[in-house]
């Protein structure tokens, strides 16, 4: 569990990454669906895993592939947004698989 200043720190993050995500999904995104879905920043501030789900578009490797590719520009965007921070932090970004796993759960506790 981290400290409070790093749970603010990936709720800000969180949240400005969602916004960028729906102003340039077309480009970034693919046109596919992406939501954020959970931040984890290390003790030190120095990386971002951000885990996000793809809906509607593209097969989610290639939204994926897309966005890793444009890591840096993400970055640079949400660092212009976040100006009380001395240092935007890397961000790496996964698929959330969470809710494919939940699913599947469930099929197989219906049977």
């Amino acid at each position: 569990m981290g400290t409070i200043r790093q749970s603010r720190i990936e709720e800000v993050i969180r949240e400005e990454l969602s916004m960028y995500f729906q102003r340039s999904a077309r480009e970034i995104c693919l046109g596919a669906m992406v939501t954020v879905t959970t931040v984890r920043v290390t003790p030190d501030l120095s990386l971002a895993r951000v885990y996000m789900s793809v809906f509607a578009g593209p097969p989610k490797e290639e939204v994926l592939e897309n966005i890793n590719e444009n890591a840096s520009k993400i970055r640079g965007e949400v660092g212009r947004r976040l100006k009380n921070m001395k240092k935007c932090p890397g961000l790496r970004f996964f698929i959330d698989d969470s809710l494919d796993y939940a699913m599947e759960i469930d099929e197989l506790l219906k049977k």
